[in-house]
């Protein structure tokens, strides 16, 4: 993606802000004529005040009132910029997590999750400052030199052309260096995404990094992470320092001319004093937002960089979509059919799964059993669309599952996984996680008909105990009771039972398999175990 389509398509986010944006431009033209105006008093100061002691009280007013305009234009265009940066910003992030969370899961087998959280963190931060503070400045500044040159030209058309003729040689060099900030901040992102890569993963992996003594060897991997996204600042930072001495060489400039020409247009009595004093004193005045300007730039090339790693995300579609008119699945009564099903994740790689076909009739259990390896979760995962069928199809009551909505696909099929995914919340929030609007009877119901209902009451602050990340604070066996009470809650009428016992230990499976029994009761489910305990009832 070029440059000014990715600047372009960050400006589209600010279009339902239009109304903000129109009163921080008024507010910047306030801060405009008040940063030019008090300049332009020092011609009155030197040649009328000074001289002639007339327009003292003019002056004195003015310089107040101007001062006045210049911090409200100040206050409320910064505050409006921001308020509408922070906004952009906020939609922009929600826009990515909805996207990522949208993405089938294959995107996510492909994209580590400390890179994805770097997008959505470190990439989104740095659009942040460029949205709250560089696009203000951009304003702000660019409509103050507007005003400082239109003075200048009204005091010396000549004088000014000299003084600024010098300002284009500066815009090459600029752009360049724009250009080199953007690259090296695009690779300054990408090592920081690693640097998160590395560290999710031995936070999450602790116990192993402990279990093998492979503190160091992490470390190492960090420190060697650390110090590449270290190069990559200083290379940003070189680049961003070259800034001020090429605008104090502009400014230079500037002011060797000013002073040569004045002097001599004072000699012929062309100018005043007071006029040239003027003309220096605005472009002292110039060189701060021309700098601004300069770093500015620089600021706009850091944020171009992470936004196009976030629309190169947000441009990468792999969601298993509903069909347009799709309707609702009105429940499921009578049969689930895989009609010759054959996938395979994409063509580089042979089929895991070829020609399977096999029927469930209603409240059946269906085993599902075989060597690591041959496709067991894979099959499982087509039911709730998490992957399309690459060949075939399944049909639920002789209805293909591409034809319907997915979510009212999702709503008649109830999870429950080896590696139990529980959230850091509260006991009972877990629980309701598929069943939001469930009352505590509910909720403790199905804890109750899990098995659980015991030893959540044993735990400190019982339902409203919160469980840490994982549910690591649950033991194996309590965080499958947790996962199965959430799916009977779901009450949903399919269910999947992916290995759901095959960490467990003795006493645990025993207390989980009662569990199991409950919840597959009068419901048509798809097992895939090893141990035979878990699956003697099945029907095929």
């Amino acid at each position: 993606m070029s440059q000014p389509s990715t600047f372009r398509r960050l400006l589209r986010y600010t279009r339902p802000y239009r109304s903000r944006l129109a009163w921080a431009v008024l507010a910047m033209v306030f801060y405009a004529i008040g940063n030019a105006g008090i300049p332009a008093l020092i011609t009155v100061v030197f040649d009328q005040v000074l001289q002639n002691q007339g327009g003292l009280a003019f002056v004195v007013w003015a310089i107040i009132g101007l001062t006045l305009l210049k911090g409200i234009g100040s206050y409320g265009s910064s505050y409006l910029m921001t308020d509408v940066g922070q906004r952009v910003v906020m939609d922009l992030r929600n826009e990515l997590y909805r996207h990522i969370l949208g993405q089938s899961a294959g995107f996510f087998a492909q994209n580590t999750t400390g890179g994805l959280s770097s997008k959505l963190n470190n990439d989104v931060s740095q659009v942040q400052q460029a949205a709250s503070e560089t696009a203000g400045d951009l304003a702000r500044e660019s409509l103050a030199m507007v005003g400082f040159a239109a003075y200048l030209f009204y005091l010396d058309p000549l004088l000014a052309t000299f003084c600024i003729i010098s300002a284009p040689l500066i815009v090459y060099p600029l752009a360049r260096l724009g250009q080199r900030v953007r690259r090296t901040t695009r690779r300054s992102q990408e090592a920081l995404a690693r640097l998160s890569e590395i560290s999710t993963d031995g936070l999450n992996g602790h116990r192993i990094v402990k279990a093998f003594g492979a503190e160091e060897k992490e470390a190492g991997r960090y420190n060697a992470a650390g110090y590449v996204l270290f190069r990559t600042n200083m290379k940003v930072t070189a680049a961003l320092s070259t800034l001020p001495p090429l605008m104090e060489l502009l400014g230079g400039l500037g002011l060797a001319v000013a002073i040569w020409y004045g002097a001599r247009e004072i000699a012929r009595g062309d100018l005043t004093i007071g006029q040239l004093t003027t003309f220096v004193a605005m472009l002292f005045a110039m060189y701060q937002p021309a700098k601004k300007l300069s770093r500015v730039n620089a600021n706009l090339q850091q944020a171009i960089a992470a936004a196009e790693r976030i629309f190169q995300t947000l441009d990468t579609h792999t969601e298993v979509r509903d069909k347009p008119g799709a309707p609702a699945l009105h429940g499921f009564t009578q049969s689930i059919e895989f009609r010759d099903v054959s996938f395979g994740y994409d063509t580089a790689h042979p089929r895991i799964l070829k020609h399977v076909s096999f029927s469930a009739t209603a409240g059946q259990m269906i085993a599902i059993v075989g060597r690591s390896g041959a496709g067991k979760t894979t099959l499982v995962n087509l039911l709730p669309r998490f992957y399309d069928a690459t060949g075939g199809a399944i049909l639920i009551d002789d209805v293909d599952i591409r034809d319907v909505t997915l979510g009212s696909l999702r709503q008649q099929i109830g999870l429950v996984t080896q590696e139990t995914v529980l959230f850091d919340d509260t006991i009972a929030s877990n629980i309701a996680y598929g069943a939001p609007n469930a009352s505590r009877a509910e909720i403790e119901a199905a804890a109750r008909a899990a098995h659980a209902h015991e030893f959540i009451t044993r735990i400190e602050h019982g339902y409203d105990a919160r469980i840490g990340e994982r549910g690591q604070r649950l033991s194996g066996g309590q965080r499958q009771r947790i996962a199965i009470a959430r799916a009977l809650l779901r009450n949903a009428p399919i269910l999947i039972l992916d290995e759901a016992t095959s960490a467990l230990d003795t006493e645990s499976e025993l207390l989980v398999q009662e569990a199991l029994a409950n919840l597959m009761l009068n419901r048509t489910s798809f097992v895939i175990a090893h141990r035979l305990s878990t699956i003697r009832r099945a029907d095929a």
